[in-house]
């Protein structure tokens, strides 16, 4: 019994000191406060002796549940707008391409990284899919992941509030939360295609399934309203937690070595998805703020929870953020192909 709680006192700390963050961040008022207090209370103390972690499986759950509530923003008159969206993919696309030139032109000028690192990691948003590859033997694994994490952790912080002061007037609508019967059978499924579909290497599967199973069930009318507030706080804590426990991995002085080049490149990433955010708002007349979340160099599920706490249009938000996915698995492998020796 000893034995057990001793490898459940990681998981128990990181959710305590997660929910302690949250209730911090969401008595200070901030936007996406579970997410974001809960991702940086982890983050500070994966940095001390305190073991920290997050069991997969609960992770997976999170993402579940969260893809859960997003599915149940898309409606059938939503669909309609998609072919509308082409416009925004289109731009998604060339920032991206920015970004990746960008990032890596300052990662080997100022801070004299391989291409190869370089290249990884300024990925924005397949910090898993970058690994593998480094772990391959392509660039410094090591440094891949801080930086990847100092993106991250950055854009989790940043995006909401930068959301709000672009869309000032944006607001919640409520809606009447989905029974618990439904939730389960939409969660429990979700989260055992999820497993099959990341055995087979596809990105945020359990979010992703749990977004499309929801979607249908909502447009057919199978199901109504969104996850209860409680679940969707609980998986904000979760992700959060996960996020941050994620450095527990990581030296506090390696950390502050690559903090620079951690917060240029984001700097830089933000610089041009905000550009770009800014020309596809003109060219769609499509909401600000829900635009920047779209396009924010993030992972996706920080970024699909973010528009979810922040109430923006869940298809528009979801389907870019998957496509930023499989736009980088194809020109991540091509940069390295055709820009290193």
């Amino acid at each position: 019994m000893p034995l057990q709680l001793n490898k459940l006192k990681p998981h128990l700390a990181a959710l305590a000191i997660g929910g302690g963050g949250a209730v911090l961040a969401l008595g200070v008022g901030l936007p996406a406060a579970a997410l974001i207090g809960s991702a940086l209370a982890v983050a500070v103390a994966a940095l001390t002796p305190v073991s920290l972690a997050v069991h997969q499986r609960l992770r997976d759950l999170a993402f579940c549940v969260i893809g859960v509530s997003l599915g149940a923003g898309v409606e059938a008159e939503a669909l309609s707008q998609i072919g509308a969206w082409s416009v925004s993919l289109l731009m998604l696309l060339v920032s991206l391409g920015v970004t990746l030139f960008a990032g890596a032109l300052l990662l080997e000028r100022y801070f004299g990284m391989d291409k190869s690192t370089a290249i990884l990691a300024t990925s924005p948003g397949t910090m898993t899919n970058a690994l593998a590859i480094a772990l391959e033997g392509r660039g410094d694994a090591t440094t891949i992941l801080i930086l990847q994490m100092i993106r991250l952790l950055v854009l989790v912080s940043v995006v909401p509030p930068v959301a709000m002061l672009l869309d000032a007037d944006a607001s919640l609508s409520a809606k009447a939360s989905m029974d618990i019967l439904p939730l389960a059978l939409l969660v429990s499924t979700a989260l055992a295609l999820g497993l099959w579909g990341s055995r087979r290497g596809i990105p945020a599967a359990g979010l992703l399934f749990g977004m499309v199973l929801s979607a249908g069930a909502h447009v057919v009318g199978l199901a109504q309203g969104p996850a209860p507030v409680w679940a969707v706080n609980a998986s904000f804590v979760i992700t959060g937690a996960a996020l941050g426990a994620r450095l527990t991995s990581v030296k506090a002085s390696t950390l502050l070595h690559l903090s620079g080049a951690g917060l240029l490149l984001v700097a830089s990433a933000v610089a041009v998805s905000l550009c770009f955010t800014g020309m596809t708002h003109v060219l769609t007349g499509l909401p600000i703020a829900q635009i920047w979340i779209a396009f924010a160099p993030g992972g996706v599920e920080a970024m699909a929870a973010i528009g979810l706490a922040l109430g923006y249009d869940p298809a528009y938000i979801a389907i870019h953020h998957f496509a930023r996915i499989l736009i980088l698995i194809v020109i991540v492998p091509i940069s390295l192909k055709r820009f290193v020796p």
